[in-house]
């Protein structure tokens, strides 16, 4: 009977204190605000970095072996794709002036 009664008060003395604090009244401090804010993005864009990094290289490792995509590549320039490091196409859509015009760098 008497340790229901020390929970109780305890339960009842524990939600007064949940509910006198109210985050919307709360006064914080701008500066140190910031600060957190920057920090929390800073820290996120370093993880997003590390998992990028090690995405890439779970990726890149995954099959050295594996030389699939020359064939497709090959395969793509013999159905006459046109190979995009190819100086004299390259030349040929800098002087071509419907393109230049599509991109607004002449009138």
């Amino acid at each position: 009977m008497m340790f229901k009664k020390l929970v109780q008060k305890l339960n009842i003395e524990k939600k007064k204190a949940s509910a006198a604090i109210n985050p919307i009244e709360v006064d914080f401090d701008d500066n140190k605000h910031d600060f957190l804010n920057k920090l929390t993005k800073n820290a996120l864009n370093m993880y997003e970095k590390k998992c990028d990094v090690k995405n890439f290289t779970k990726l890149v490792l995954s099959d050295p072996e594996n030389t699939s995509h020359n064939d497709i590549v090959n395969e793509l320039f013999s159905k006459g794709i046109i190979d995009p490091t190819d100086d004299e196409k390259l030349l040929e859509l800098s002087d071509n002036k419907r393109f230049l015009r599509d991109l607004g760098l002449i009138e």
